[in-house]
């Protein structure tokens, strides 16, 4: 099964964007980033595509929309559900509370700290593009 080159990262902050971008270009990946600062603009951009990102990569600390009430939302649209992309956090909280309602509230398939250091940030990016790019979606 093709997978999409598309990847959906939700992340107010703009050096971490950049960041972001600097880690993906070092890994050599052939991934589209799309960027939104809000996750009412990323759930927007999900409802009006007809493509299915390979995966979402959200803060959960963001305004208007953080990304718990973001991922709620995507699991109870049954356009987006049906849609099976998978959601992991990239964020900076991580206290046990925010780990634990993560968990709690929302269909999460994973929850990462972001890291200070490049190195640490590229290793979790690496390990989550590997983790996903073995695992079997579903066609539709």
């Amino acid at each position: 099964m093709a997978k999409s080159e598309l990847i959906v990262i939700i992340e107010d902050d703009k050096d971490d964007q950049d960041v972001l971008r600097d880690v993906f270009r070092s890994l050599d990946t052939v991934y589209e980033l799309v960027f939104f600062e809000h996750g009412n603009d990323a759930y927007n951009f999900l409802m009006s595509t007809s493509r299915k990102p390979f995966i979402i990569i959200s803060d959960i600390n963001l305004p208007k929309m953080n990304g718990i009430e973001l991922k709620r939302k995507i699991d109870t649209t049954d356009y987006l559900r049906r849609k099976a992309i998978p959601f992991v956090f990239f964020t900076t909280a991580d206290n046990r509370g925010t780990i634990d309602s993560a968990y709690e509230v929302t269909n999460l398939q994973g929850y990462f700290r972001k890291g200070l250091l490049m190195e640490e940030i590229a290793e979790n990016i690496r390990c989550i593009l590997n983790y996903w790019s073995r695992a079997l979606h579903p066609s539709f």
